[in-house]
């Protein structure tokens, strides 16, 4: 009779062994470089472009110009009576290199008094500051060339220099600013040598400077 769990003078059953084959989990598939660098460079996209449409829609607050604007021909706009009835008829003029950009425009003009000996001319330059804010340093940039004078009536700042040679004048309204430089000037005899022309005395030029810059601001806010 056979009995469990073996036969009579026999061999034990040996349990036989299941090889099953374990593979090692896949490590997660890499992403080759050229992938990453397109992902970045479509995110980076996206980011500028809304970047971009946000300030396309929000509209930077602009600087009040108070009228001013920019002007190419200045010597048309300045007619200068008060430096006329001092100096003589105006007798020429002439304009200067024009600056126009988004953030400043400039011009200036030359204009010439009487004839002859006794011809004198004023530079003019006309500076307008479309972003910036020229009042916080105006006042040290007129001390640096040693317009020291305040004059008042004119402009929210003005400051001269001036001599019985002439003088300069500064004036400072909103974001324009206006310089005008007027002095004796000398011609060459048939020697080469220097002669003063024969101008008036020049050292009440203030005067009718400001009278001008006063004349020439309104202009310039037609």
């Amino acid at each position: 009779m056979i009995s469990e769990p073996e036969l009579e003078g026999g061999a034990p059953f040996e349990t036989a062994e299941v090889l099953t084959e374990e593979r090692a989990p896949r490590p997660p598939r890499g992403r080759a470089p050229w992938a990453w660098a397109l992902g970045g460079a479509l995110a980076a996209s996206v980011l500028w472009g809304g970047g971009l449409y946000a300030y396309a829609g929000r509209q930077p607050e602009g600087v009040d110009l108070r009228g001013y604007a920019s002007v190419e021909d200045l010597c048309a706009r300045a007619e200068l009576k008060s430096l006329e009835a001092v100096l003589g008829d105006r007798s020429g003029s002439g304009t200067g290199p024009y600056l126009d950009e988004p953030t400043l425009s400039e011009s200036s003009c030359s204009v010439d008094f009487g004839k002859g000996e006794r011809q004198q001319g004023v530079q003019i330059t006309y500076t307008l500051h479309k972003q910036t804010d020229p009042g916080p340093e105006f006042a040290a940039r007129a001390k640096q060339v040693d317009l020291t004078e305040p004059v008042g009536g004119v402009g929210e700042q003005a400051f001269f220099s001036g001599s019985e040679d002439g003088g300069t004048l500064r004036v400072l309204d909103g974001q324009a600013v206006l310089e005008f430089s007027l002095y004796r000037t000398y011609i060459e005899d048939e020697n080469g040598e220097m002669v003063e022309r024969g101008a008036p005395d020049l050292s009440g030029l203030d005067v009718p400077l400001t009278q001008d810059a006063l004349a020439l601001l309104a202009a310039l806010r037609k």
